[in-house]
């Protein structure tokens, strides 16, 4: 019997979607077109390749509302906010679709007499995505497009939370007219997806998700001489000096931290304030915490949905309550959202404070609307703080001074460092992580490198 994936939407726990979970046979399948696919794909000039791209972008936009609205009932996102998902997936299509030829030409080493010398990135093959339900289109985008456009072919699975996204790439690259096989994806279970992944005809994975499922992908591909990239998520600290101006570092933590509500990896988690203007800070940022309105997703005036799942919204309810017991204080009232309730994915935002890092909502990556806030006498213990963490995603340091921003930005192990910014990719910088946050790189011109391996010509023209 088929095993069907159900998509359990979090607005009111009814089965939004259904698919049945591809056997191996058809996953064979899927592999064995892929890598006829890639042979003739990758002797596509890349100004077709990139003409393919900017149509099948083109068609995703076309649909881009009823896309955003469709993402929304798979995990809960305010309807007002997934928008904002269709901007960042356009943006950094765009980008890499603009690169591609300068971060795929040749390395020329220089000229030698009698020589001609000169490095090509050659694609790999079959690249595996895996990719995520928090922001599936976005963490999706930083490597199908890049991976397409440097001449491999991909095979996208999704997280079951948000299988139609799979489904909606392949909707926009068969619009465009890609050659069949080039991309493609597959619904299935753990199991059959390490089995993928494993496969001696994927050449790389590329995987979003959780420590522990980095270390599965690790295992599965443990066979083989191939590389990964793997984001492993975070628990990404800011440091507010005293310095800083407090109005927009309290009102972009606040969105840094409840956005999505909360379920990003570069999400804010922790944040460490300078004694100075620790009461004035923790003061606001509580203020406007107690503005956002929590409730169903999809009602006009939401700023806050549910978590993606019941036992998401236990855990984290599980990490303020030990927090509490060990002495911290939890600053705001969940009876003060009335859509707050036990036993649902509907979870009010928690600010908590007294809180050190013997508490596991200053260590453990809670993934949800929940910040804990420090007070710190100088910048030396702040930095210690920020990286007393498995963990090194991005860090932000708010403050009118760059100077020390970039002084301290040295010091801060993580693979971003903001300024008076945070939870953002600029898709011109490299997306990377450092500890148990993965390794390998997305976006920029050197998120291509990953998809390419060297090769070398060294022609003598003289004898």
């Amino acid at each position: 019997m088929t095993e069907m994936l159900q998509i359990i939407t979090p607005v009111d726990g009814s089965v939004y979607a259904e698919r049945p979970a591809a056997n191996w046979d058809q996953i064979d399948a899927v592999l064995a077109k892929a890598d006829a696919a890639q042979k003739s794909w990758k002797k596509t000039p890349l100004a077709e390749r990139q003409a393919l791209m900017t149509k099948a972008l083109e068609a995703f936009l076309a649909k881009k509302d009823e896309i955003a609205e469709e993402l929304s009932w798979q995990i809960g996102r305010p309807a007002s906010q997934s928008p904002g998902e269709m901007g960042g997936f356009e943006e950094r299509a765009r980008y890499m679709i603009e690169i591609a030829p300068k971060a795929l030409a040749d390395v020329d080493p220089g000229q030698k007499d009698g020589f001609n010398r000169f490095i090509r990135r050659e694609p790999l093959g079959v690249v595996a995505i895996i990719a995520p339900w928090n922001f599936p289109y976005m963490t999706a985008v930083n490597g199908v497009f890049p991976a397409l456009l440097a001449g491999n072919a991909v095979v996208l699975k999704h997280s079951q939370q948000t299988l139609l996204c799979a489904e909606r790439f392949a909707d926009a690259f068969k619009e465009a007219g890609l050659p069949e096989g080039v991309f493609q994806y597959v619904h299935t279970d753990h199991a059959n997806a390490e089995r993928l992944m494993g496969d001696a005809r994927v050449d790389f994975v590329n995987f979003t998700g959780s420590v522990r499922g980095g270390h599965a992908v690790q295992q599965a591909v443990s066979g083989k001489f191939i590389g990964t990239g793997l984001e492993l998520g975070g628990k990404d600290p800011a440091y507010v000096r005293a310095d800083a101006n407090l109005d927009h570092a309290i009102e972009s933590l606040v969105d840094g931290a409840f956005f999505n509500s909360g379920q990003s990896c570069c999400g804010i988690e922790r944040i460490y304030v300078h004694e100075d203007v620790y009461e004035q800070f923790v003061e606001g940022y509580a203020a406007l915490t107690r503005q956002y309105k929590l409730g169903n997703p999809m009602e006009d005036g939401v700023n806050l949905g549910p978590v993606v799942r019941t036992a998401a919204a236990e855990f984290i309810r599980g990490q303020v309550a030990d927090a509490v017991k060990a002495g911290a204080k939890a600053l705001i009232d969940p009876a003060d959202f009335a859509a707050n309730k036990e036993g649902t994915p509907y979870l009010a935002p928690q600010v908590v404070v007294d809180v050190d890092h013997s508490m596991r909502v200053m260590t453990e990556e809670s993934f949800g609307p929940v910040v804990g806030i420090m007070k710190v006498s100088s910048d030396e213990e702040a930095i210690k703080l920020m990286n007393d963490s498995e963990y090194g995603l991005t860090a932000s340091i708010w403050t009118t001074d760059e100077e020390a921003a970039l002084r301290l930005g040295d010091d801060v192990e993580t693979g971003t460092l903001f300024m008076n910014r945070c939870d953002y990719l600029d898709p011109a910088l490299a997306w990377t992580g450092v500890k148990n946050s993965g390794r390998g790189c997305t976006l920029s011109s050197v998120g291509f490198e990953a998809l390419t391996r060297p090769k070398s010509f060294h022609l003598r023209t003289k004898i």
